[in-house]
């Protein structure tokens, strides 16, 4: 042990950081697998509806989710497996030096020397990210096709899916390159209080992001209506008056040309709100509920309606519960807190980014002797030297969103809906196959919503009052 300390010693600095890198995200990877196992086994070994889940869920339902999960576990295991050994090889074989050599040659046939880092390292992170989805791309089909189609969810075609992802992609780099050329060169002429302006900088964009996406980035891949004039619509209006929400338009998005899982959300800053509905979580409004028109095969060019699914949404009542809850988060100030918190640790890293970017070795370490770009400082720094930390924050976010998920289910039952409530989470955990049992540790990791069980046990004296 004496004698490995020692060699561990002698080893140059960038060697021992390039190491430890290596070991914990290996170390990281172990954890994840281990864990997962533990829940695989939960899978497997509990075939049978257990006793205090006999009321809220038949043998039918049990046995399509357990399937489902475990099917789901499966492919997490391999993809995981192969994305940490193409990390691993990337870093043994020196590929993100090379990509950067690559960037400069290519940038210098455009007439940009290296002097125009900027350029390098836009050039650098379009081949990364398009590498990415390339490699990507198996995994991604697969899941689509294969599990989702499995068991029920995916309602797209081959031709939607590679249009949708060419315009995720071309999005993507529309919004990231130009904000990454800019915090660049904020970093490079900030002088000695740069991680200041590069904070507020990134601040700046997340809130100007939020602001437009639901109105100018989402419509490019969902179809966005306003939700018609009706009973719903105004028990909404009715019940966002009453505690002051400042909703200013109701929309239905048409999720369910992609999967049938369903969801809801809210958007804005300030006196400008709206509220987000996925046609899948309303009974009435879900293409999968419906029967197809006379002479149609339920099928278009984009999408397959697969009308042999069961009946899936929820009630009017309980799409308010369920409202009723995504507004406890914002009346309970959950956003702003989440929002506060996020801030206060990017500007930790920027403020730990500034005082580690110096260091030579830390780019030794990778491959870089010569020069130190800063968005390589930026990748190494970010990705692979702040992990542990990435990882404590994590598992401290996921606590902490548990808690917030309770207080927003006791909003909800303070507006009286915790009866509907109730009968909303079991009806999305039999839309979306959610599995209701699980292993203790897998879930305290992992889980940001509490286990189901928990969540109804916590409104069911309300509800029997």
């Amino acid at each position: 042990m004496a004698l490995s300390g020692d060699l561990w010693a002698e080893l140059p600095a960038e060697r021992r950081i390039f190491c430890s890198v290596l070991l914990f995200s290996w170390a990281v990877y172990l954890w994840e697998a281990f864990l997962a196992h533990r829940q695989r086994r939960v899978y497997r070994t509990t075939t049978h509806v257990p006793q205090e889940l006999g009321q809220i869920m038949d043998s039918e339902t049990f046995e399509k989710s357990r399937l489902y999960q475990l099917d789901k576990s499966t492919f997490s295991f391999w993809s995981g497996l192969y994305s940490e050994v193409e990390g691993t090889m990337i870093l043994l074989c020196g590929g993100i030096p090379f990509l950067w050599k690559l960037s400069g040659q290519i940038s210098g046939r455009a007439g940009f020397g290296p002097e125009y880092e900027i350029v390098q390292s836009l050039v650098f992170l379009l081949l990364a990210t398009l590498f990415s989805a390339v490699t990507g791309l198996p995994w991604s089909l697969y899941n689509t096709f294969v599990i989702e189609e499995k068991h029920g969810f995916n309602q797209q075609t081959l031709g939607f899916f590679f249009k949708d992802a060419i315009k995720k992609f071309v999005v993507t780099q529309c919004i990231l390159l130009p904000v990454t050329s800019l915090l660049l060169y904020i970093i490079k002429i900030g002088g000695d209080y740069f991680f200041i302006y590069a904070w507020l900088f990134t601040l700046v964009v997340s809130l100007v992001l939020v602001t437009i996406y639901a109105d100018y980035i989402a419509p490019l891949f969902d179809k966005f209506i306003p939700l018609p004039e009706g009973e719903l619509k105004q028990q909404i209006e009715t019940m966002a008056k009453s505690i002051d929400f400042p909703l200013t338009k109701v929309y239905v998005v048409e999720g369910s040309k992609r999967s049938s899982h369903s969801n809801a959300y809210f958007y804005g800053f300030f006196k400008n709100k709206r509220i987000v509905l996925f046609d899948t979580l309303l009974e009435e409004y879900s293409a999968l509920n419906k029967e197809p028109a006379e002479g149609e095969d339920g099928e278009n060019e984009e999408t397959k309606s697969k009308t042999k699914n069961k009946k899936q949404g929820c009630k009017n009542e309980e799409v308010l519960a369920v409202l009723g809850h995504e507004l406890g988060h914002w009346k309970l100030g959950h956003t702003v807190k989440n929002i506060i918190i996020s801030q206060m640790n990017s500007f930790l890293c920027f403020f730990l980014f500034a005082v580690l970017i110096g260091q030579k070795e830390l780019f030794a370490a990778f491959g870089f002797y010569d020069t130190q770009p800063t968005l390589i400082g930026l990748m190494i720094i970010f990705q692979f030297i702040f992990s542990p930390y990435n990882e404590v924050l994590s598992f401290c976010l996921t606590v902490l969103s548990r808690r917030f998920e309770f207080q927003a289910d006791a909003f909800a039952k303070e507006l009286g809906k915790a009866k509907d409530l109730y009968s909303a989470l079991i009806k999305l955990n039999k839309d979306n196959l959610g599995f209701p049992v699980s292993d203790w540790i897998f879930s305290m990791w992992h889980y940001s919503h509490p286990p189901l069980l928990e969540r109804l046990q916590a409104l069911k004296d309300a509800k029997q009052e």
